[in-house]
């Protein structure tokens, strides 16, 4: 069974190791590698339905992508069923916080969080049931806002809704709860290039550059980009639930920070 507390003290125990071999190395932490959270993705405790998805969605690639470290204080944007928040839990440890967000029109999620806790999963999360563009969260607070396949949700439009929260306050609302150096990842369905935002309420996608944009608007810094996930043989002509791509969207996954 895997021991949560000494995986954390683990890792935790990596980054001072290597920060100490390596007097040179650029200030701040060095970088983790997908293997530094193999033993998460490993734990015989995950419910097989989300080990099922690790070769499709490179949990490991990604967390490397966005430096999750042990101690880190997160903001999950739209957590959906929980599988990250699972993943996104172990890997900051008994010692960091998660901050779980979807709005209440997402209902899905009660349940499946519901399920999640009382298998006494996520004791360092608390839940947030919000719009996109508001959280009950203090200033200058969170080390890293992550939000996996849900940019394009704030130009979706729930049926008998007014949306989900206004795309320059929920970019604003991300700056603001940012520590100063803190980091936003964003991953998404890619749409083509030019496509209106408008077409997250049928295909559930939206062009990169739609997220770039409002980013840079909000007074954030571009810092990096992924393919991990990139796949050109979708056309982007289809709805992300398709059964012919489902899975395997080409994606698209950017870190950006606050400037602190």
């Amino acid at each position: 069974m895997f021991d949560r507390l000494k995986f954390s003290a683990a890792l935790a125990a990596l980054v001072l190791a290597a920060c100490a071999t390596t007097p040179a190395a650029p200030k701040g932490p060095p970088a983790l590698t997908a293997a530094d959270y193999a033993p998460i993705l490993a734990d015989t405790g995950r419910p097989e339905a989300d080990r099922a998805d690790d070769a499709a969605r490179k949990p490991a690639e990604v967390l490397a992508f966005a430096k999750i470290r042990p101690g880190e204080t997160l903001l999950e944007l739209e957590g959906g069923r929980g599988w990250y928040s699972e993943i996104l839990s172990t890997a900051i440890g008994p010692t960091g916080k998660l901050y779980i967000q979807y709005p209440a029109e997402f209902a899905y999620g009660d349940a499946a969080y519901k399920a999640r806790t009382d298998a006494g999963r996520l004791k360092n999360a608390t839940i947030i049931k919000s719009h996109f563009d508001t959280y009950a969260i203090p200033d200058a607070s969170v080390d890293k806002v992550i939000w996996i396949l849900g940019p394009h949700e704030i130009y979706f439009v729930p049926p008998n809704t007014l949306g989900l929260g206004d795309p320059a306050k929920t970019y604003a609302e991300i700056k603001r709860v940012l520590k100063p150096g803190g980091e936003f990842i964003a991953m998404d369905h890619a749409a083509d290039a030019g496509a209106p935002t408008t077409i997250a309420q049928t295909l559930h996608r939206v062009d990169p550059a739609v997220v770039l944009a409002a980013a840079k608007a909000a007074g954030l810094e571009y810092v990096d980009k992924s393919d991990v996930l990139a796949n050109p043989a979708d056309d982007r002509t289809k709805r992300v639930f398709d059964a012919t791509i489902r899975r395997h969207t080409d994606q698209f996954l950017f870190r950006f920070k606050k400037p602190g």
